[in-house]
Protein backbone atom coordinates (compact mmCIF):
# COMPACT_ATOMS: atom_id res chain seq x y z
CA UNK A 1 0.00 0.00 0.00
CA UNK A 2 0.63 3.70 -0.07
CA UNK A 3 2.75 4.75 2.98
CA UNK A 4 3.75 8.15 3.24
CA UNK A 5 5.47 10.26 5.38
CA UNK A 6 3.88 13.15 6.67
CA UNK A 7 4.14 16.13 4.80
CA UNK A 8 6.05 17.77 7.88
CA UNK A 9 8.63 15.13 7.08
CA UNK A 10 8.10 15.41 3.59
CA UNK A 11 9.23 18.94 3.62
CA UNK A 12 12.50 17.89 6.34
CA UNK A 13 11.08 20.43 8.62
CA UNK A 14 12.28 19.23 12.27
CA UNK A 15 9.35 17.55 13.98
CA UNK A 16 8.06 19.15 17.04
CA UNK A 17 6.79 17.00 20.22
CA UNK A 18 5.18 18.71 22.75
CA UNK A 19 6.51 17.65 26.32
CA UNK A 20 3.64 16.80 28.13
CA UNK A 21 1.54 15.03 25.39
CA UNK A 22 4.60 13.11 24.79
CA UNK A 23 5.45 11.88 28.31
CA UNK A 24 1.49 11.14 28.97
CA UNK A 25 1.41 8.93 25.99
CA UNK A 26 4.52 6.90 27.50
CA UNK A 27 3.00 7.02 31.24
CA UNK A 28 -0.32 5.49 29.44
CA UNK A 29 1.84 2.48 27.99
CA UNK A 30 3.51 2.18 31.21
CA UNK A 31 0.26 2.14 33.28
CA UNK A 32 -1.52 -0.31 30.69
CA UNK A 33 0.97 -2.53 30.47
CA UNK A 34 3.21 -2.71 34.13
CA UNK A 35 6.14 -5.18 33.55
CA UNK A 36 6.43 -4.19 30.19
CA UNK A 37 9.11 -1.51 31.04
CA UNK A 38 10.97 -4.04 32.75
CA UNK A 39 14.37 -4.22 31.23
CA UNK A 40 15.43 -7.84 30.70
CA UNK A 41 18.31 -9.26 32.24
CA UNK A 42 21.40 -11.04 30.14
CA UNK A 43 21.90 -11.69 26.65
CA UNK A 44 18.81 -13.26 24.38
CA UNK A 45 19.69 -15.83 21.98
CA UNK A 46 18.57 -16.39 18.52
CA UNK A 47 19.47 -19.02 15.95
CA UNK A 48 19.16 -18.22 12.54
CA UNK A 49 16.15 -18.86 10.40
CA UNK A 50 16.05 -21.89 7.89
CA UNK A 51 14.38 -23.46 5.67
CA UNK A 52 13.44 -26.87 4.69
CA UNK A 53 11.04 -27.61 1.96
CA UNK A 54 7.85 -25.33 2.40
CA UNK A 55 8.48 -24.81 6.15
CA UNK A 56 10.94 -22.14 8.07
CA UNK A 57 12.94 -23.84 10.65
CA UNK A 58 14.32 -22.66 14.49
CA UNK A 59 16.55 -24.95 16.27
CA UNK A 60 15.75 -28.00 14.03
CA UNK A 61 11.77 -27.47 14.72
CA UNK A 62 9.19 -26.12 12.06
CA UNK A 63 8.08 -22.34 12.84
CA UNK A 64 5.35 -20.64 12.15
CA UNK A 65 4.71 -17.29 13.34
CA UNK A 66 2.75 -14.02 14.49
CA UNK A 67 3.91 -11.01 13.41
CA UNK A 68 3.55 -6.86 12.29
CA UNK A 69 4.82 -4.23 10.20
CA UNK A 70 6.08 -0.91 11.83
CA UNK A 71 7.67 0.22 9.23
CA UNK A 72 8.38 3.41 10.91
CA UNK A 73 11.36 2.23 13.32
CA UNK A 74 14.66 3.40 12.01
CA UNK A 75 12.92 7.01 11.34
CA UNK A 76 11.81 7.73 14.63
CA UNK A 77 14.92 5.88 16.12
CA UNK A 78 16.73 8.87 14.88
CA UNK A 79 16.17 11.51 17.64
CA UNK A 80 16.47 10.70 20.91
CA UNK A 81 12.53 12.41 22.03
CA UNK A 82 10.80 9.48 19.69
CA UNK A 83 13.79 6.74 20.11
CA UNK A 84 11.53 5.04 23.32
CA UNK A 85 8.64 4.17 20.66
CA UNK A 86 11.09 1.56 19.63
CA UNK A 87 11.44 -0.60 22.71
CA UNK A 88 7.86 0.46 23.64
CA UNK A 89 6.75 -1.24 20.61
CA UNK A 90 8.99 -4.12 20.52
CA UNK A 91 8.22 -4.86 24.40
CA UNK A 92 4.56 -4.60 23.75
CA UNK A 93 5.33 -7.03 20.27
CA UNK A 94 6.88 -9.46 22.36
CA UNK A 95 4.39 -9.24 25.37
CA UNK A 96 1.61 -10.15 22.60
CA UNK A 97 3.68 -13.43 21.71
CA UNK A 98 4.58 -11.81 18.30
CA UNK A 99 7.65 -13.07 17.10
CA UNK A 100 8.90 -11.28 13.96
CA UNK A 101 8.44 -7.44 12.50
CA UNK A 102 8.80 -6.41 9.25
CA UNK A 103 10.13 -2.56 8.80
CA UNK A 104 13.10 -0.53 6.27
CA UNK A 105 16.33 -0.37 6.28
CA UNK A 106 15.76 2.63 3.44
CA UNK A 107 15.46 6.12 3.70
CA UNK A 108 16.47 7.90 0.40
CA UNK A 109 17.14 11.39 -0.06
CA UNK A 110 14.63 14.05 1.75
CA UNK A 111 14.10 13.95 5.96
CA UNK A 112 16.52 11.61 7.95
CA UNK A 113 17.92 10.27 4.86
CA UNK A 114 20.24 6.92 5.73
CA UNK A 115 21.34 6.97 1.78
CA UNK A 116 21.75 11.11 1.20
CA UNK A 117 22.98 9.96 -2.03
CA UNK A 118 24.26 7.42 -3.73
CA UNK A 119 26.99 5.77 -1.81
CA UNK A 120 27.18 8.58 1.11
CA UNK A 121 25.42 7.51 4.26
CA UNK A 122 24.39 9.29 7.38
CA UNK A 123 25.97 7.51 9.78
CA UNK A 124 23.22 8.86 12.59
CA UNK A 125 20.67 7.47 10.75
CA UNK A 126 22.78 4.18 10.52
CA UNK A 127 23.07 4.19 14.10
CA UNK A 128 19.13 4.73 14.38
CA UNK A 129 18.76 1.00 12.70
CA UNK A 130 22.02 -0.32 14.70
CA UNK A 131 19.16 0.70 17.91
CA UNK A 132 16.09 -0.76 16.38
CA UNK A 133 18.44 -4.27 15.52
CA UNK A 134 20.06 -4.39 19.11
CA UNK A 135 16.55 -3.64 20.43
CA UNK A 136 14.90 -6.49 18.80
CA UNK A 137 17.22 -8.86 19.82
CA UNK A 138 17.23 -8.16 23.05
CA UNK A 139 13.13 -8.81 23.09
CA UNK A 140 13.78 -11.81 20.91
CA UNK A 141 11.70 -10.14 17.99
CA UNK A 142 13.18 -11.34 14.57
CA UNK A 143 13.14 -8.68 11.68
CA UNK A 144 12.32 -8.72 8.36
CA UNK A 145 14.32 -5.60 6.50
CA UNK A 146 13.03 -4.68 3.06
CA UNK A 147 15.81 -2.93 1.15
CA UNK A 148 14.19 -0.05 -1.13
CA UNK A 149 10.55 1.25 -1.62
CA UNK A 150 8.48 0.62 -5.26
CA UNK A 151 6.83 3.39 -3.83
CA UNK A 152 7.60 6.91 -3.39
CA UNK A 153 7.42 7.41 0.49
CA UNK A 154 11.18 7.34 1.72
CA UNK A 155 12.60 7.81 -1.55
CA UNK A 156 12.04 4.37 -3.35
CA UNK A 157 13.09 3.63 -6.67
CA UNK A 158 11.95 7.39 -7.65
CA UNK A 159 14.87 9.02 -5.69
CA UNK A 160 17.49 6.74 -7.52
CA UNK A 161 16.08 7.68 -10.92
CA UNK A 162 16.56 11.12 -10.13
CA UNK A 163 20.10 10.53 -8.53
CA UNK A 164 20.83 9.24 -11.77
CA UNK A 165 19.00 11.71 -14.06
CA UNK A 166 20.56 14.85 -12.06
CA UNK A 167 24.34 13.18 -12.73
CA UNK A 168 23.85 13.29 -16.32
CA UNK A 169 23.79 9.09 -16.29
CA UNK A 170 20.38 7.97 -16.03
CA UNK A 171 19.21 6.22 -19.38
CA UNK A 172 15.42 7.81 -18.88
CA UNK A 173 13.35 9.98 -16.15
CA UNK A 174 10.88 6.80 -16.38
CA UNK A 175 10.53 5.57 -12.51
CA UNK A 176 11.02 1.80 -14.42
CA UNK A 177 14.68 2.63 -14.87
CA UNK A 178 15.15 1.62 -11.72
CA UNK A 179 14.82 -2.05 -13.06
CA UNK A 180 17.15 -1.91 -16.03
CA UNK A 181 19.43 1.19 -15.83
CA UNK A 182 22.79 -0.06 -15.06
CA UNK A 183 24.42 2.65 -13.33
CA UNK A 184 21.23 2.73 -11.09
CA UNK A 185 21.81 -0.86 -10.80
CA UNK A 186 25.24 -0.08 -9.37
CA UNK A 187 23.63 2.60 -6.98
CA UNK A 188 21.49 -0.16 -5.68
CA UNK A 189 24.05 -2.57 -5.33
CA UNK A 190 26.23 -0.46 -3.73
CA UNK A 191 23.83 0.40 -0.98
CA UNK A 192 22.70 -3.08 -0.69
CA UNK A 193 26.58 -4.07 0.19
CA UNK A 194 26.88 -0.83 2.31
CA UNK A 195 23.92 -2.27 4.47
CA UNK A 196 24.77 -6.12 4.49
CA UNK A 197 28.41 -5.49 5.54
CA UNK A 198 27.51 -2.88 8.57
CA UNK A 199 28.70 -3.74 12.01
CA UNK A 200 26.30 -2.97 14.46
CA UNK A 201 27.41 -0.23 16.84
CA UNK A 202 25.59 -1.42 19.43
CA UNK A 203 26.22 -5.35 19.65
CA UNK A 204 29.35 -5.78 17.51
CA UNK A 205 27.93 -7.67 14.98
CA UNK A 206 27.78 -7.51 11.20
CA UNK A 207 23.85 -7.26 9.89
CA UNK A 208 25.40 -10.58 7.17
CA UNK A 209 26.39 -12.43 10.73
CA UNK A 210 23.47 -11.68 13.07
CA UNK A 211 20.36 -14.11 13.42
CA UNK A 212 18.09 -11.07 14.71
CA UNK A 213 17.39 -10.80 10.82
CA UNK A 214 14.98 -13.52 9.85
CA UNK A 215 15.40 -12.05 6.06
CA UNK A 216 15.91 -9.53 3.61
CA UNK A 217 13.03 -7.90 1.42
CA UNK A 218 14.54 -6.32 -1.77
CA UNK A 219 11.86 -4.50 -2.66
CA UNK A 220 8.16 -3.44 -1.12
CA UNK A 221 5.52 -3.94 -3.68
CA UNK A 222 7.79 -4.25 -6.86
CA UNK A 223 5.82 -3.53 -10.40
CA UNK A 224 7.11 -2.46 -13.76
CA UNK A 225 4.07 -0.81 -15.83
CA UNK A 226 6.10 -0.53 -18.61
CA UNK A 227 6.45 -4.06 -18.89
CA UNK A 228 3.87 -6.04 -18.88
CA UNK A 229 5.35 -9.21 -19.79
CA UNK A 230 7.78 -9.38 -16.72
CA UNK A 231 11.16 -9.63 -18.19
CA UNK A 232 12.41 -6.42 -16.50
CA UNK A 233 11.38 -7.37 -13.52
CA UNK A 234 12.57 -11.10 -13.36
CA UNK A 235 15.97 -9.97 -14.54
CA UNK A 236 16.61 -7.52 -11.61
CA UNK A 237 15.05 -9.77 -9.14
CA UNK A 238 17.80 -13.08 -10.34
CA UNK A 239 20.61 -10.07 -10.61
CA UNK A 240 19.93 -8.53 -7.41
CA UNK A 241 19.05 -11.89 -5.20
CA UNK A 242 22.21 -13.46 -6.82
CA UNK A 243 24.55 -10.44 -5.42
CA UNK A 244 22.98 -10.64 -2.32
CA UNK A 245 23.55 -14.41 -1.86
CA UNK A 246 27.37 -13.83 -2.31
CA UNK A 247 27.47 -11.42 0.43
CA UNK A 248 25.34 -13.33 2.57
CA UNK A 249 24.54 -16.66 2.58
CA UNK A 250 23.11 -16.99 5.98
CA UNK A 251 20.27 -14.85 6.05
CA UNK A 252 17.03 -16.29 3.65
CA UNK A 253 15.26 -13.82 0.77
CA UNK A 254 11.81 -13.01 -0.46
CA UNK A 255 11.31 -10.39 -3.02
CA UNK A 256 8.48 -8.42 -1.92
CA UNK A 257 5.78 -9.00 -3.86
CA UNK A 258 2.27 -8.19 -3.59
CA UNK A 259 1.04 -12.05 -5.13
CA UNK A 260 -0.56 -11.01 -8.37
CA UNK A 261 -0.29 -13.68 -11.07
CA UNK A 262 0.99 -13.04 -14.23
CA UNK A 263 0.06 -12.79 -18.22
CA UNK A 264 1.03 -16.25 -18.52
CA UNK A 265 -1.00 -17.61 -15.36
CA UNK A 266 -4.03 -18.99 -15.80
CA UNK A 267 -4.91 -17.79 -12.13
CA UNK A 268 -4.88 -14.56 -13.42
CA UNK A 269 -8.66 -15.33 -14.80
CA UNK A 270 -9.82 -16.99 -11.29
CA UNK A 271 -7.74 -15.66 -8.28
CA UNK A 272 -6.53 -12.03 -9.42
CA UNK A 273 -8.82 -9.19 -8.22
CA UNK A 274 -9.26 -7.33 -11.34
CA UNK A 275 -8.34 -7.87 -14.82
CA UNK A 276 -5.35 -4.82 -14.50
CA UNK A 277 -3.45 -6.96 -11.77
CA UNK A 278 -1.83 -9.38 -14.12
CA UNK A 279 -0.25 -6.11 -16.02
CA UNK A 280 2.04 -4.77 -13.58
CA UNK A 281 4.85 -6.43 -14.78
CA UNK A 282 5.16 -9.00 -11.81
CA UNK A 283 4.32 -12.55 -11.73
CA UNK A 284 4.15 -14.36 -8.58
CA UNK A 285 4.94 -17.65 -9.27
CA UNK A 286 7.68 -16.74 -11.80
CA UNK A 287 9.30 -14.44 -9.44
CA UNK A 288 9.12 -16.66 -6.09
CA UNK A 289 10.45 -19.55 -8.50
CA UNK A 290 14.17 -17.91 -8.93
CA UNK A 291 16.53 -20.66 -6.34
CA UNK A 292 17.96 -17.59 -5.08
CA UNK A 293 14.41 -16.41 -3.65
CA UNK A 294 13.72 -18.38 -0.83
CA UNK A 295 10.35 -17.69 -0.07
CA UNK A 296 7.44 -16.25 -1.42
CA UNK A 297 5.69 -12.96 -0.06
CA UNK A 298 2.26 -12.02 -0.35
CA UNK A 299 -0.07 -9.22 0.61
CA UNK A 300 -3.90 -8.57 1.33
CA UNK A 301 -5.84 -5.33 0.55
CA UNK A 302 -9.23 -6.39 -1.18
CA UNK A 303 -10.78 -3.22 -0.36
CA UNK A 304 -7.88 -1.26 -2.36
CA UNK A 305 -7.54 -3.79 -5.43
CA UNK A 306 -11.24 -4.18 -6.00
CA UNK A 307 -14.51 -2.08 -7.02
CA UNK A 308 -16.68 -4.81 -5.05
CA UNK A 309 -16.61 -2.79 -1.56
CA UNK A 310 -19.30 -5.56 -0.35
CA UNK A 311 -17.68 -6.16 2.95
CA UNK A 312 -18.90 -10.40 2.01
CA UNK A 313 -17.34 -10.70 -0.96
CA UNK A 314 -14.14 -9.51 0.66
CA UNK A 315 -14.00 -12.26 3.55
CA UNK A 316 -14.61 -14.85 0.41
CA UNK A 317 -11.82 -13.11 -1.76
CA UNK A 318 -9.20 -13.37 1.44
CA UNK A 319 -9.93 -16.94 1.51
CA UNK A 320 -9.48 -17.72 -1.67
CA UNK A 321 -6.41 -15.80 -2.64
CA UNK A 322 -4.85 -16.71 0.79
CA UNK A 323 -5.52 -20.39 -0.02
CA UNK A 324 -4.57 -20.40 -3.74
CA UNK A 325 -0.96 -18.95 -2.56
CA UNK A 326 -0.59 -21.52 -0.42
CA UNK A 327 -1.74 -24.06 -2.63
CA UNK A 328 1.15 -22.89 -4.62
CA UNK A 329 4.03 -23.27 -1.84
CA UNK A 330 3.38 -26.67 -1.37
CA UNK A 331 2.73 -27.79 -5.06
CA UNK A 332 4.49 -25.93 -7.59
CA UNK A 333 6.89 -23.64 -5.51
CA UNK A 334 7.71 -25.85 -2.95
CA UNK A 335 8.63 -23.24 -0.37
CA UNK A 336 7.33 -21.26 2.58
CA UNK A 337 4.67 -18.17 1.28
CA UNK A 338 4.36 -15.64 3.71
CA UNK A 339 2.16 -13.06 3.96
CA UNK A 340 3.82 -10.18 4.75
CA UNK A 341 0.51 -7.36 4.65
CA UNK A 342 -2.80 -7.19 5.44
CA UNK A 343 -5.18 -4.28 6.19
CA UNK A 344 -8.68 -3.08 6.13
CA UNK A 345 -8.65 0.63 5.58
CA UNK A 346 -10.61 3.00 8.29
CA UNK A 347 -11.75 5.37 5.16
CA UNK A 348 -14.06 2.34 3.34
CA UNK A 349 -17.30 3.31 3.31
CA UNK A 350 -19.46 2.38 6.23
CA UNK A 351 -16.45 0.97 7.94
CA UNK A 352 -16.78 -0.33 11.58
CA UNK A 353 -14.04 -1.15 13.68
CA UNK A 354 -15.66 -4.77 14.06
CA UNK A 355 -14.85 -5.24 10.81
CA UNK A 356 -11.29 -5.46 10.86
CA UNK A 357 -11.59 -8.06 13.67
CA UNK A 358 -13.41 -10.66 11.55
CA UNK A 359 -10.90 -9.90 8.86
CA UNK A 360 -8.05 -10.18 10.88
CA UNK A 361 -9.74 -13.83 11.75
CA UNK A 362 -10.05 -15.27 8.57
CA UNK A 363 -6.52 -14.38 7.92
CA UNK A 364 -5.12 -15.56 11.07
CA UNK A 365 -7.73 -18.65 11.02
CA UNK A 366 -6.36 -19.61 7.51
CA UNK A 367 -2.42 -19.75 9.08
CA UNK A 368 -2.95 -21.68 12.15
CA UNK A 369 -4.87 -24.53 10.00
CA UNK A 370 -1.41 -24.19 7.82
CA UNK A 371 0.75 -24.76 10.45
CA UNK A 372 -1.61 -27.90 11.86
CA UNK A 373 -1.12 -29.48 8.28
CA UNK A 374 2.45 -28.49 8.03
CA UNK A 375 1.74 -27.13 5.23
CA UNK A 376 3.59 -23.99 3.30
CA UNK A 377 1.58 -20.83 4.42
CA UNK A 378 4.09 -20.20 7.27
CA UNK A 379 2.77 -17.07 9.16
CA UNK A 380 1.15 -13.16 8.50
CA UNK A 381 2.53 -9.77 9.30
CA UNK A 382 -0.46 -7.27 10.05
CA UNK A 383 0.17 -4.07 8.86
CA UNK A 384 0.40 -1.91 10.92
CA UNK A 385 1.41 -1.62 14.61
CA UNK A 386 1.85 2.23 16.20
CA UNK A 387 1.97 3.51 19.57
CA UNK A 388 0.25 5.84 21.23
CA UNK A 389 1.55 9.87 20.09
CA UNK A 390 2.23 8.92 16.93
CA UNK A 391 -0.81 9.64 15.01
CA UNK A 392 0.07 12.06 12.03
CA UNK A 393 2.61 9.20 11.21
CA UNK A 394 -0.58 6.77 10.85
CA UNK A 395 -2.10 5.51 8.01
CA UNK A 396 -5.33 4.62 6.98
CA UNK A 397 -4.49 0.66 8.33
CA UNK A 398 -2.68 1.24 11.91
CA UNK A 399 -3.97 0.37 15.04
CA UNK A 400 -2.61 0.36 18.59
CA UNK A 401 -3.50 -3.05 19.06
CA UNK A 402 -4.15 -2.69 23.15
CA UNK A 403 -6.41 0.01 23.23
CA UNK A 404 -8.90 -2.35 21.62
CA UNK A 405 -9.35 -5.68 23.72
CA UNK A 406 -10.91 -7.63 21.07
CA UNK A 407 -7.95 -7.31 18.18
CA UNK A 408 -5.61 -7.56 21.13
CA UNK A 409 -7.20 -10.84 21.95
CA UNK A 410 -7.21 -12.16 18.25
CA UNK A 411 -4.15 -11.72 18.14
CA UNK A 412 -2.67 -13.09 21.51
CA UNK A 413 -5.13 -16.11 21.08
CA UNK A 414 -3.03 -16.73 17.47
CA UNK A 415 0.37 -16.44 19.17
CA UNK A 416 -0.93 -18.88 21.97
CA UNK A 417 -2.53 -21.51 19.47
CA UNK A 418 0.38 -21.75 17.53
CA UNK A 419 2.18 -22.07 20.06
CA UNK A 420 0.50 -25.14 21.26
CA UNK A 421 1.40 -26.75 17.96
CA UNK A 422 4.83 -26.49 17.53
CA UNK A 423 5.72 -25.64 21.11
CA UNK A 424 7.79 -22.42 22.72
CA UNK A 425 11.22 -20.61 21.57
CA UNK A 426 13.15 -20.34 24.47
CA UNK A 427 13.10 -16.06 23.54
CA UNK A 428 8.79 -16.26 23.63
CA UNK A 429 8.95 -18.49 26.97
CA UNK A 430 8.72 -15.66 29.40
CA UNK A 431 5.67 -14.17 27.98
CA UNK A 432 4.12 -17.05 26.63
CA UNK A 433 3.83 -18.60 30.30
CA UNK A 434 2.03 -15.56 30.78
CA UNK A 435 -0.01 -14.93 28.16
CA UNK A 436 -1.44 -18.72 27.31
CA UNK A 437 -2.07 -20.17 30.81
CA UNK A 438 -5.58 -19.18 31.15
CA UNK A 439 -6.37 -19.47 27.12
Amino acid sequence: MVKSPSSRMQRGNGLFYPIIGFASCFAFIYMSFGDLWISYNGETTLSFVERNGTQFIVDGRPFYFNGWNSYWMMDHAVDESTRPRIRAMLQAGAKMGLTVCRTWAFNDGGYNALQISPGRFDEKVFRALDHVIAEARQNGIRLILCLVNNLQAYGGKTQYVKWAWEEGVGLSSSNDSFFYDPSIRHYFKTYVKTVLTRRNTYTGIKYRDDPTIFAWELINEPRVISDASGDTLQDWIEEMSTFIKLIDNKHLLTVGLEGFYGPKNPKRLTVNPEFWAADLGSDFIRNSKISTVDFASVHIYPDHWSHNQDFEYQLKFISKWMLSHIEDGDKELKKPVMFTEFGLSSENKGFDPSQRDKFYKVILDIIYKSAKRNKSGAGTLVWQFWVEGMEEFNDEFGIVPWKRPSTYKLFTEQSCRLARIQGVLPSQKEHLDKLCIHR
